[in-house]
């Protein structure tokens, strides 16, 4: 009798019912979760924790489940990866064209267009390299223009740059200082567009910090899982990628 009185006596002191000292948590059944995140991973392989728990969240999961039992379960299951990252370098700066200064330094990006971001990375085929230019809206992370191209030069940036304009215009376009950018065909066809031009200083990446993460993002969702032919296999499969997956179905850190 004094035992239960007790008992009652620290509920009660601790604001309980009676009923919490006898209560004993059940184990809790997490197959169809492990399904779950078997599933999203095999999707989407290189998402971290935290984009396959927002996943999980959506239709036509729509699981109430949190970032840090995620990273248990994909540990579980040995699904956490390093991705591999590349070495080449694809930005030339020794040239004599004309040099613009950094002019997103400290910018607050409020809206759509305001800021373009731009950068070229190589993709090894079996005989042969080629090289995606990209250009990425930074409020809304949209791909603005890509294109794939046998040249490391202008011949690669600027059809992007044509595809990006024919639908939109930016106030700023931002990029490194590499001669693709910096060469006249470029330049003229931004100042044409009165499209005002930025660019980060020579050996400073992290100035142009938000395409350096796009093209990340590209190799390990796409170019490190694939072992591309020729051109036209790159291509097709990178269009699938670059139009569908990224600009429709997948989740940006940013907006998570």
């Amino acid at each position: 009798m004094c035992e239960q009185q007790n008992r009652r006596r620290s509920c009660a002191v601790l604001g309980l019912a009676a009923s919490t000292w006898y209560y004993r948590p059940r184990a809790q059944d997490e197959t169809a979760l492990r399904a779950a995140v078997q599933e999203v991973a095999a999707e989407y392989p290189t998402y971290g924790t935290r984009r396959i728990a927002a996943q999980l969240r959506r239709v036509p999961y729509q699981l109430a489940v949190g970032r840090k039992r995620v990273r248990r379960l994909m540990t579980e299951a040995g699904l956490l990866r390093v991705p591999r990252r590349s070495r080449r370098r694809t930005t030339q700066s020794q040239h004599a064209c004309p040099r613009y200064p950094n002019l997103v330094r400290g910018l607050v990006i409020t809206r759509p267009d305001q800021v373009w971001v731009a950068d070229v990375t190589y993709i090894r085929l079996r005989q042969e390299f080629v090289y995606l230019a990209i250009l990425l809206d930074v409020f809304t992370r949209a791909l603005r223009g890509w294109e794939l191209s046998r040249s490391l030069g202008v011949d690669g940036t600027l059809p992007a740059l044509h595809r990006a304009l024919a639908q939109r215009t930016p106030q700023i376009h931002h990029s490194d200082q590499g001669v693709q950018y910096a060469a006249t065909a470029y330049t003229q066809t931004l100042l044409q567009h009165h499209v005002h031009i930025s660019m980060a200083e020579i050996g400073r990446a992290d100035q142009n910090g938000y395409a350096e993460r796009l093209i990340r993002t590209i190799k390990e969702e796409a170019i490190e899982l694939s072992d591309y032919r020729d051109r036209h296999d790159a291509l097709t499969q990178l269009s699938a990628f670059l139009d569908d997956v990224y600009q429709r179905k997948r989740i940006h850190s940013s907006l998570v």
